[in-house]
């Protein structure tokens, strides 16, 4: 049985279930869950810490695991990255008071740093040079310059919002950009027939998300134009008409420009132009 390790909490937990269930996977029936067996699909789910669960894929049982990028790198395991997933983008940036003359990385020498991820804030200052003091810190780190614990911050930033109203503002180039991504155990092969249904369900989600199904009809004469218009994947599914000087056009293109791609073919001369979404996919 594959286990596989979902966030219970967190800016990542919702769109991780909600990937998983469209995948097909049995998700817990109540909060107090932690553990679920799916036999159907040879799988055993937990819900563990989001901040946990590198450490249980790099060290532990655990086989793959659903998490950040940020928190794969600040686990100091030997967890690898196997799939980005396009959800949970954010942004890690240094952050210091308003009055603060603290404005460049040359600025961190010798302060003191307050973060939730103090491996990640190390290596990258010891990447760049610069000697300086990380203060682990387990929530509220935007606190920690206004009681005395450090002298700057570094942190997720997505809005800024909470930056600024606790007087903070981002400098410097951001540590790093992150998103989710599966995991996998450095003991489980990367060719594992169990990981490769696994990708292919999260890989069909994925598709199902950014792109639609597109229907339309257009004169025979025109369907080479049409087609350069939405080439598809392969190539588009054409099909005659009764009316023998028209075809039909199925084609799958990318959601966000469904009505560019709209207008372009009514100005080829495609007409009954239709878009369905997609559920499920394997590309």
């Amino acid at each position: 049985m594959l286990r596989i390790a979902v966030p219970n909490k967190g800016m990542l937990s919702e769109p991780a279930w909600n990937m998983l269930a469209e995948a097909g996977y049995r998700l817990r029936t109540n909060t107090r869950q932690l553990v679920v067996q799916d036999p159907d699909n040879d799988i055993e789910l937990f819900y563990l810490r989001p901040l946990d669960i590198a450490v249980y894929v790099g060290r532990g049982a655990i086989d793959v695991g659903i998490t950040g990028e940020d928190l794969l790198k600040n686990s100091g395991t030997a967890a690898l990255e196997h799939l980005p997933l396009g959800f949970g983008a954010s942004t890690f940036r240094f952050a210091a008071p308003n009055e603060s003359p603290i404005s460049t990385l040359e600025d961190i020498q010798g302060k003191r740093v307050g973060t939730t991820f103090d491996k990640l804030v190390h290596d990258y200052l010891v990447e760049h040079g610069v000697e300086a003091e990380t203060i682990h810190l387990d929530g509220a780190v935007e606190s920690s310059v206004q009681l005395g614990v450090a002298d700057l911050i570094a942190d997720v930033v997505s809005t800024g919002t909470t930056l600024r109203n606790a007087g903070l503002r981002v400098f410097s180039e951001p540590l790093m950009h992150s998103e989710a991504c599966l995991i996998r155990s450095p003991r489980l092969d990367k060719d594992d027939p169990r990981l490769a249904v696994l990708s292919r369900r999260l890989k069909g989600v994925l598709t199902a998300h950014q792109y639609v199904l597109m229907d339309y009809d257009i004169p025979v004469s025109k369907v080479a134009a049409a087609v350069a218009v939405t080439p598809g994947f392969e190539s588009p599914t054409i099909s005659p008409l009764h009316d023998k000087q028209w075809n039909a056009v199925r084609v799958m293109v990318p959601k966000a420009k469904v009505n560019q791609l709209m207008d372009d073919l009514y100005e080829v001369g495609a007409r009954g132009i239709i878009v369905t979404a997609l559920q499920a996919s394997r590309i």
